[in-house]
């Protein structure tokens, strides 16, 4: 029997004797447990290999302080990267979170199988060389592809496909942070699941089974692990207050600069070009501020536990200036510029690498900024430490529109809720004032500008990504401005429908003839060449005029305010395509509705 005809058989029995809610819930088992491997083994390698790099380099090193090599590494990885890219993979990788995104809304969920393995490559090139980049989004990524193809090659449902990736996507993360509430957040808030007991169930055993995983192959500790020491105080208030309105300047000013940045790399033509600017550029950013190289994780975490090897200072030029703590807050606050600089600069360049990461070290850094200035200005001690952590949460928030996952993944790696009250006062305040300069997160923004984006607004999802000319509908006979009532009825004998669009030489739409309107004429012979179509026709304006150019919101607002059952559609230049029918848009808005619920 061949491998085909099992497949064939397993398939039919699992028809007769599994339902597809118990099947979902095995396969959420089974995704868990590849995306928490996919998790593991990146981190694993990235670790590695960048480990074996800065050994090569302090090997090359020229003075005791400061690496050399590290100018150059970036430029390395980078190289390395474009090539597996264009000339081993040839095409677009589609890594990241606007992919998986964009898969969700317009395509069912369907990922190509590549993608199971051509982030972990491409994202291990860029950042074990220093490229200043994150590999959440690239894992998460992965996980999606795995969840997606796990899905199809079992023959679920499309529903079925799109829960299972998002259940790939809560493993990655869960995974990836040994922290299994945070991998499901990431789906709900992210990826813009909804929330019900279709989802929920099958993203919690997917994220429980990749943080088993990754407990089991990498043991207890977690990133970022810290015990909370300072208690919160109702005196700490307008200090987490400042700290979430400079937070929300941060998660701005990275959305924007991130955004500009990649815009400015998109305009070159030549890859070369693209790869030595911003090589170079990297280089020397990381040169100077050595915390910018790869992830920054290995920075903030000596932060955070309070190293006497001050990694604000660790193999850099301003060395000398360790012992001075304004240099130290000076230097902070140029992380914080130069941040989102590197991280545009990676990816601009042909680095792969996601935003996820960036914006935790972001958050950090400005959390412990605020904490640093606060206490050298002679104001009550606050906790740099603390600070650092809810600022983590905070910029997460601002950055991805994500407010609970920030909250609880912070509260996960601190191994309690101890820091509670300030992360939610923090992460509120800064999802407050990022709202009104920026409405979508950074993986949802371009898709948003384009339609393309399914949210938890259903309706406006719907209206949004539902294809209008789909719906357009061309069985009306046409008639000619200069015809007579004889070319009406002839036309009347050959259509169907009880609408006739009248056309000029240039087919622009420039009346309607109802046969309803018209039924005495037509029976009339004698008026057949004495009745013109000018004569009979109505005019309309524009709100009984939709251009193909209009989003199907637009449409609906027009059937809902002039109460009409259809609506003539043409082009930009004004040229007759057919008509929507308030029945026929409607039905499909429904069909559409049925498709995408996770019900």
């Amino acid at each position: 029997m061949t491998f085909i005809e099992i497949y064939k058989r397993l398939h039919t029995w699992r028809l007769q004797h599994i339902t597809e809610g118990t099947y979902l819930l095995l396969l959420s088992v089974i995704v868990g447990i590849f995306s928490g491997l996919a998790a593991v083994l990146l981190k694993t390698v990235v670790h590695l290999s960048g480990q074996a790099v800065m050994r090569f380099g302090e090997r090359l090193s020229l003075t005791g302080e400061g690496n050399v090599l590290i100018f150059i590494a970036p430029l390395i990885g980078i190289l390395l990267t474009v090539i597996f890219v264009r000339f081993i993979i040839k095409g677009d990788i589609g890594h990241g979170i606007p992919s998986v995104l964009l898969s969700i809304s317009r395509h069912n969920g369907a990922l190509p199988p590549r993608n199971m393995y051509t982030s972990l490559v491409a994202s291990t090139l860029t950042v074990a060389f220093g490229g200043s980049v994150g590999l959440e989004a690239p894992i998460a990524s992965t996980g999606s592809a795995i969840g997606s193809n796990i899905g199809r090659f079992f023959r679920v449902s499309r529903r079925g496909v799109k829960l299972l990736l998002g259940c790939g996507a809560a493993g990655a993360i869960a995974g990836i942070f040994k922290a299994p509430l945070a991998g499901v957040l990431f789906t709900l808030e992210v990826l813009m699941f909804d929330m019900t007991m279709t989802t929920a169930v099958p993203l919690l055993i997917s994220a429980l089974s990749a943080s088993t995983v990754a407990y089991f192959l990498m043991g207890n500790k977690v990133q970022f692990a810290f015990h909370v020491m300072e208690d919160f105080s109702l005196g700490q208030i307008p200090f987490l207050i400042v700290l979430g309105i400079f937070c929300a300047l941060s998660s701005v000013y990275f959305l924007r600069c991130t955004d500009r940045v990649e815009s400015w790399f998109a305009q070159r033509r030549s890859w070369v070009s693209k790869w030595i600017i911003g090589g170079l550029l990297l280089g020397l950013m990381i040169f100077l501020f050595p915390p910018l190289y790869g992830e920054g994780y290995w920075a903030l975490t000596e932060l955070l536990n309070g190293s006497n090897d001050d990694p604000l200072f660790a193999n850099s030029v301003f060395n000398a200036f360790r012992d001075n703590p304004w240099v130290a807050s000076i230097i902070l606050l140029l992380l914080i510029l130069l941040k989102p600089v590197a991280t545009a600069t990676t990816i601009g360049s042909g680095g792969v690498g996601g935003t996820f990461g960036p914006s935790l070290v972001l958050g950090g850094l400005s959390g412990f900024f605020i904490a640093t200035v606060s206490n050298q200005l002679g104001l009550p001690h606050q906790s740099t430490a603390n600070f650092a952590l809810v600022g983590m949460a905070a910029v997460m928030t601002g950055v991805m529109h994500a407010p609970f996952m920030g909250v609880f993944l912070i509260a996960e790696i601190t191994g309690g809720y101890a820091l509670m009250i300030p992360l939610l006062i923090t992460a509120t305040v800064t999802y407050i004032c990022v709202q009104p300069f920026e409405k979508h997160s950074i993986y949802a923004r371009k898709l948003a500008e384009k339609g393309d984006l399914m949210t938890h607004n259903k309706d406006a999802s719907a209206w949004h990504l539902m294809d209008l000319n789909k719906l357009i509908e061309t069985n009306f006979a046409t008639v000619h401005e200069k015809d007579t009532l004889r070319n009406v009825v002839e036309a009347i004998k050959n259509s169907k429908r009880n609408l006739f669009p009248v056309l000029d030489d240039k087919r622009h739409f420039v009346g309607l003839i109802v046969m309803d309107d018209i039924r005495k004429q037509i029976f009339d012979t004698e008026l057949y060449d004495k009745v013109s179509v000018r004569d009979l026709m109505l005019t309309f304006d524009d709100k009984d005029i939709v251009h193909t150019s209009d989003s199907l919101s637009d449409v609906v607002k027009k059937f809902q305010l002039g109460n009409r059952y259809n609506l003539i559609v043409v082009d930009e230049n004004n040229v007759y395509q057919g008509f929507l029918s308030r029945a026929n848009t409607f039905s499909a808005y429904r069909r559409f509705i049925s498709q995408s619920s996770e019900e």
